[in-house]
């Protein structure tokens, strides 16, 4: 990557966290309408709980749905956290074990996780066992590698005065934190809101693509990761999430609601559309309220079938993978979620596995369901804002992970 990373001696942290805890550094990978994009995560460790608050150890019985699940539709995405989990001593022998069973036999599959993993209902830091189901996709963008015609909104890479701010040597509670900044004369400030950066030309000269539509260049930030179809070369390409300027993601949906524009059921990513087919004038008064702006990087698009990675490294399995917040929840681990399909009242519950993550996803009963690429995946993903209990499934020599500070 080209931007830069600086380590700091003690006598300048605290002037540095002072000009860039303002401009959110602590900020994650974002999902940011729901989450956003994908960046490597190692799985959080596994330690004992310092209080039994947020886990309720129950019996599969317990689970609704978890009969009629197929299981065989969520074997590859287990098989994707194992790949990573295996390395772990707690998740050694199971996932060994897993390599020797048929994806494609269902019983042997349920007696494979009813034998060998205990269900917890996971639990709010107030006890009560009731939280939010989103959606995310990865969408489909027409652009050009070229300027000109009706490609005229780029999207950018790292740039490369953007500096990461490294404060873990000292401050081993700090490894998490991102700090973004940039460097002015001797001192170090905030790196640019998406406000001064679509005002100025800093960015000039650092062009992946160009597409035809700001709107969808937004929510391309918003989701994380996306295929952009170039129609000057006539290929397919990913672009991935690749980091972002510092700033927390802030929901132009609430921020409408807030306004008095929308109804909190009508701040989906389509009513956000139909909003702004209405108000154009306010477009740019819209976006910049999010400050956040993520940068991305291009990958060949080698197999169209296979999902982008998550935060995990692993690709999404669509409708198997979920974000999750890593406070909360361990990163690779299998999930049961109780819920309903967008808009519906129809049961949605399913073994998921946590392969990615999210600034907009918080809390330990918050998930965001990958639904997907493509229109139809875009479309449940926008509706979706459900009701959800969860569990989750950890090898029954496995400890509980700590509580979420």
């Amino acid at each position: 990557m080209s931007f830069k990373r600086i380590s700091l001696p003690v006598n300048r942290i605290f002037t540095v966290l002072a000009v860039l805890v303002l401009a959110a550094c602590g900020t994650p990978p974002q999902r940011q309408i729901t989450r956003a994009p994908v960046t490597s995560v190692s799985p959080a460790p596994s330690v004992q709980p310092s209080a039994g608050e947020s886990f309720q150890r129950a019996a599969f019985a317990d689970l609704p749905g978890w009969g009629q699940d197929d299981l065989r539709q969520a074997w590859p995405a287990f098989m994707a956290s194992c790949s990573v989990l295996s390395k772990r001593a707690d998740w050694s022998a199971p996932c060994a074990a897993a390599r020797n069973l048929d994806g494609n036999d269902g019983a042997a599959l349920r007696i494979f996780f009813e034998s060998g993993f205990t269900p917890y209902r996971v639990l709010n830091s107030d006890g009560s066992d009731t939280g939010l189901a989103t959606g995310y996709y990865e969408p489909l963008l027409q652009g050009a590698r070229k300027r000109g015609g009706r490609y005229q909104t780029a999207l950018y890479r790292v740039p490369p005065d953007m500096l990461i701010v490294d404060l873990s040597s000292q401050y081993p509670e700090l490894k998490a934190m991102r700090l973004r900044g940039r460097q002015v004369g001797n001192k170090v400030l905030p790196y640019y809101s998406r406000a001064e950066l679509n005002q100025s030309s800093v960015l000039s000269g650092k062009e992946l693509v160009w597409v035809d539509d700001v709107i969808d260049a937004f929510f391309l930030q918003v989701q994380g990761s996306g295929r952009v179809h170039l129609n000057d070369t006539n290929e397919t390409v990913r672009l991935v999430y690749a980091d972002q300027n510092g700033y927390p993601y802030k929901s132009i949906g609430r921020y409408l609601v807030d306004k008095g524009e929308l109804r909190l059921d009508q701040a989906s990513a389509q009513g956000i559309k139909g909003w702004l087919a209405t108000n154009p004038g306010r477009q740019t008064e819209l976006l910049n309220a999010n400050p956040s702006y993520v940068f991305f990087r291009e990958e060949k698009l080698a197999d169209p079938s296979v999902g982008p990675k998550g935060a995990l490294g692993v690709p999404l399995t669509t409708q198997r993978s979920v974000a999750i917040d890593p406070q909360a929840i361990p990163l690779g681990a299998p999930l049961f979620l109780s819920t309903t399909r967008p808009n519906s009242d129809a049961p949605l519950q399913q073994l998921v596995m946590a392969q990615d993550t999210g600034g907009a996803i918080k809390g330990a009963i918050r998930a965001d369901y990958f639904w997907g690429f493509g229109d139809e995946a875009g479309e449940q993903a926008g509706r979706m804002k459900q009701r959800l209990q969860m569990w989750l499934l950890l090898p029954k020599a496995a400890s509980l992970p700590a509580p979420a500070r």
